[in-house]
C-alpha cells in the first residue's frame, strides 16, 4: 500500500514521475527484478529508429537478452556501425540490418518484403522511430511528415510483418511514446495541419497521442495469443534527440534527465518479461500501467479511434489488416 501511495504522488508530480528520480524510486519501491539473461535466446526483435539514443539503447539491451536483433532505420552507413558494434558484443549472424526511411511507404513496403523473405519468425517489434520538424513538411506520398514517420510508416511496417508475427505466435508490439502527448489533443478533422499554424512540438505530440490510440485499436483486433500490443513513455531521457528537438528544455532538466538505459527499460521489460506474456493494451511508465489521458479534453472516444484507424488505413493506401474488433474485445467507447 505505502509504494502504491508514493507511486501515485509522483504521477500526480509529473517532474518527480518523469525524472530519472521517479525511475529510481519506483525501481527500489516495487523491488524490479532483472530479466535473466538468455530470456530471447532464439527469438526475434526488430527496432526503429535503432541508431542513438533510446533506440540504440533498446537494440543493445535485447540483443544483450539473447535476441537476434533486426535494425531498421534511413542510414546505411550508421546502421552498418551498430551492426558491426553488437556483433562483435554477440554474434555477426545475430544482427541484421534493414535500410528503409518510415516516411515513405515505398520504402516501407520494401522493407517488410526483405523481412519476409529472410526472416523465419518475429517475436518483438519496438517501434522507437520518431523525428520532429521546425516546419510543416509533407513525404513525396503527400502525407505529413510527423504523422507519416511516427504513424503511418509504423502501422504500414505492422500490417505488413502481421502474418509473420502471428505465424510466430505470442509475439508483442511495443511503441515507444512521449509524455508530451498528455497535454495535446488529437484534431481528426486536420491530421495534416493544414487548418492551423504549425507548431513541430504539438505536432510531435500529437503524433504520438494518435500513436497510442493505434495501439489500442490494434489490441482490440488482434487476440493477444497472436500478438499484444502495448506503449510506453521513457520519461525525460537524455539523449541526442532531445538535446536536438528541445535544447531549452534539455539545459533546463540538467541533471534530472534519466539515463538512455533508464528510458528504455519498461520497453525492455514489455518486449522480454514473461510476467508480461498476454497483457495487451495498455501504456506503462516504470513498469506500471498508467492512465491513457490526464485530461478530458485530450480523450478520444472509441468512435474516435475507429476513425483514426480508418484514416491511417488510407493514408498508408493499404487494405485494412483488421477490418473489425475481436470477439471479446473490451468495449470500445470505454475512454
Amino acid at each position: 500500500m505505502f509504494a502504491t501511495i508514493v507511486d501515485a504522488l509522483l504521477e500526480l508530480s509529473i517532474v518527480g514521475s518523469f525524472s530519472r528520480y521517479g525511475w529510481t524510486v519506483r525501481r527500489n519501491l516495487f523491488d524490479w527484478q532483472a530479466i535473466p539473461d538468455g530470456t530471447l535466446e532464439g527469438r526475434t526483435a526488430l527496432i526503429t529508429g535503432p541508431t542513438s539514443g533510446l533506440g540504440r539503447e533498446l537494440a543493445g539491451s535485447l540483443a544483450a537478452l539473447g535476441a537476434r536483433v533486426i535494425l531498421v532505420g534511413r542510414n546505411e552507413a550508421k546502421l552498418a556501425s551498430v551492426a558491426a558494434e553488437l556483433g562483435r558484443q554477440s554474434a555477426p549472424d545475430r544482427v541484421g540490418t534493414v535500410v528503409a526511411d518510415l516516411a515513405s511507404l515505398d520504402s516501407v513496403g520494401e522493407a517488410v518484403d526483405r523481412i519476409l523473405d529472410r526472416e523465419p519468425r518475429l517475436d518483438v517489434i519496438v517501434d522507437n522511430a520518431g523525428a520532429m520538424f521546425p516546419s510543416r513538411r509533407e513525404t513525396p506520398d503527400g502525407i505529413e511528415m510527423t504523422l507519416a514517420t511516427m504513424v503511418v510508416g509504423p502501422f504500414a511496417l505492422v500490417s505488413g510483418l502481421l502474418p509473420l508475427l502471428r505465424q510466430t505466435g505470442a509475439a508483442r508490439v511495443v511503441a515507444v511514446t512521449s509524455g508530451g502527448m498528455y497535454a495535446q489533443p488529437l484534431r481528426l478533422d486536420d491530421l495534416a495541419w493544414l487548418a492551423r499554424p504549425w507548431n513541430g512540438p504539438r505536432a510531435y505530440a500529437q503524433a504520438k497521442r494518435a500513436q497510442v490510440a493505434m495501439v489500442r485499436e490494434w489490441s482490440r483486433r488482434v487476440p493477444p495469443s497472436d500478438v499484444t500490443f502495448n506503449a510506453m513513455h521513457p520519461g525525460w531521457a537524455d539523449t541526442p534527440g532531445l538535446a536536438a528537438s528541445l535544447p531549452g528544455f534539455a539545459r533546463l532538466m540538467g541533471p534530472l534527465l534519466r539515463t538512455p538505459a533508464e528510458g528504455v527499460d519498461t520497453a525492455v521489460w514489455l518486449s522480454a518479461a514473461p510476467d508480461v506474456a498476454g497483457d495487451t493494451g495498455r501504456l506503462y511508465l516504470d513498469r506500471r500501467a498508467r492512465p491513457f489521458d490526464r485530461a478530458p479534453q485530450t480523450r478520444l472516444s472509441g468512435a474516435e479511434r475507429r476513425a483514426l484507424w480508418d484514416a491511417v488505413v488510407r493514408l498508408a493506401d493499404i487494405a485494412d489488416p483488421i477490418p473489425t474488433p475481436r470477439d471479446g474485445a473490451p468495449n470500445d467507447t470505454h475512454p
